[in-house]
């Protein structure tokens, strides 16, 4: 029997596999494509992602291939500064295309282990209570512990599982390609500064190679939404926003998304679990979609991996949907918003104008950016008093050990102790103790913490007192 089996080789399903293989739990990932997709939908990393891989050590190989953008003008395409003192380490936005995204967690998830099957498609499944039976087209059957469903916002998994999906469908729909053009630089940045006046979701840049990624509303909702666009939609809709065609020719790819917006009833039934877009799809405006796949992941993996080992204490896993799904609505939410500011229409518009003028007091434009860049997520961790429970730590400088970070590349649990005085004995085969006197962390009113695998908090004090509850809670009984 299969530990886990993964269906959907995105950037979810390969983060979820590699957590899980950091715990050595047997992964089998199932993705119905042969080939990494060519499309470039996401085009950045925000920062609590970037910090998600930095707790990996992965950071190195993505800011290798993407570049640093300062933060700012994500909320609604609002041109505002960021907020100065953001609470991270990594205030900025790193551009980097999804289709590198990919290839790059899909090397990691296979460093580590995880057995990936492309053009495999998941078709059928039965669960009882010891396993799942997962059927696949070519008819071979698998019988795993658990499944997760990151197969997307057309999952499989989340009908076969009968989980409703309730929300709004698209009511516009947009045209997204990377193609040639003959126009020249100075045209195409007049007819951007011209258009996106009222227009926010029209765009037309360089990627590189004499290739422009161009976006541009579609003419209206098309009844096959499988179905690509052609060069000449493309063309027609152009005209019509910007009055040129560009002379845009030689198309790498084309494609359409809509402004659906939906969220899954639950997030497991039994042992079965979605994740990413299989568990809510939402607008792809502030860039958040495959930021909030990848953090479901995050969180999802250790849960999963200590109900697999068998120590996981009872409703462990269950925190996994408790904490998630309040972080989608609330994505879900900050997207109808910007989807409403960003229409042409007056009402918004005026909107917007009053949206901008409130952004221009700094804790405004700090609270609308920390929504977006997922620094300001707080989880119920069953604690109260200290205001980092529940929180994530940033990335700390510590007096004897370097950067915080670079200690949790395991995905084990931490205690960071600056009294010297406290101890994980009976979890140190799942725990981690670090004495260290970080000045940060004295600034921080912060005697000892201790760390989850994703980074959140979910003890601070000084003594004993309420440590071993805590440790029991997150990481199961202690060992003999």
């Amino acid at each position: 029997m299969i530990d886990v089996v993964i269906a959907g080789g995105g950037p979810t399903g390969m983060m979820l596999a590699a957590e899980l293989r950091l715990h050595g739990v047997e992964v089998v990932v199932l993705e119905k494509e042969a080939e990494r997709p060519p499309f470039v939908r996401a085009l950045g990393l925000h920062a609590r992602s970037i910090e998600v891989m930095d707790q990996r050590g992965l950071l190195g190989r993505f800011l290798a291939e993407g570049r640093e953008h300062p933060l700012g003008g994500f909320f609604a395409a609002i041109r505002k500064p960021a907020p100065a003192g953001l609470d991270t380490a990594h205030g900025y936005v790193l551009a980097i295309p999804q289709t590198t995204i990919d290839r790059l967690l899909e090397e990691h998830a296979a460093e580590a282990g995880a057995d990936i099957r492309r053009g495999r498609e998941l078709v059928g499944l039965e669960q009882d209570a010891e396993g799942v039976d997962v059927e696949l087209a070519d008819g071979t059957r698998l019988r795993t512990r658990h499944l997760v469903g990151c197969d997307g916002g057309r999952s499989t998994v989340r009908r076969l599982l009968g989980v409703g999906f309730p929300g709004e469908p698209s009511r516009t729909e947009t045209l997204l390609g990377e193609m040639e053009v003959t126009a020249s630089p100075e045209e195409l940045a007049a007819a951007m500064a011209e258009v996106r006046r009222t227009h926010m979701r029209f765009g037309i840049g360089p990627m590189g190679d004499g290739v422009h990624r161009v976006v541009v509303p579609a003419a209206g909702v098309a009844p096959d939404r499988t179905a690509a666009p052609t060069l000449e939609d493309f063309k027609r809709q152009l005209r019509e926003y910007a009055g040129t065609d560009f002379g845009v020719h030689s198309p790498r790819w084309m494609s359409r998304f809509g402004d659906a917006t939906r969220l899954a009833d639950r997030y497991r039934v039994g042992r079965v679990l979605l994740a990413g877009d299989a568990a809510h799809v939402h607008p792809p405006v502030g860039g958040q979609g495959l930021n909030l796949g990848v953090q479901d992941a995050f969180n999802l993996g250790w849960k999963l991996a200590a109900e697999v080992s068998g120590r996981a204490q009872a409703g462990l896993l269950d925190t996994y949907e408790a904490e998630r799904r309040p972080v989608a609505a609330d994505v879900l939410d900050n997207t109808r918003a910007q989807m409403e500011l960003m229409s042409p229409e007056p009402g918004p518009q005026a909107a917007r104008r009053l949206v901008s003028e409130l952004m221009d007091i700094e804790e405004v434009n700090r609270y609308l950016t920390e929504k977006i860049i997922a620094t300001g997520i707080r989880y119920d961790v069953g604690a109260e008093g200290h205001p980092l429970l529940g929180a994530r730590l940033r990335d700390v400088e510590l007096k004897e050990h370097g950067r915080l970070y670079g200690l949790m590349h395991g995905g084990r649990g931490l205690l960071l102790d600056r009294t010297g005085s406290l101890s994980a004995q009976g979890w140190r085969d799942r725990v981690d103790h670090v004495v260290d006197d970080s000045e940060e962390l004295a600034e921080m009113d912060v005697p000892a913490v201790l760390l989850r695998p994703d980074g959140h908090a979910v003890w601070v004090g000084r003594d004993r007192e309420g440590l071993p509850d805590a440790l029991s809670r997150w990481f199961g009984p202690a060992a003999a």
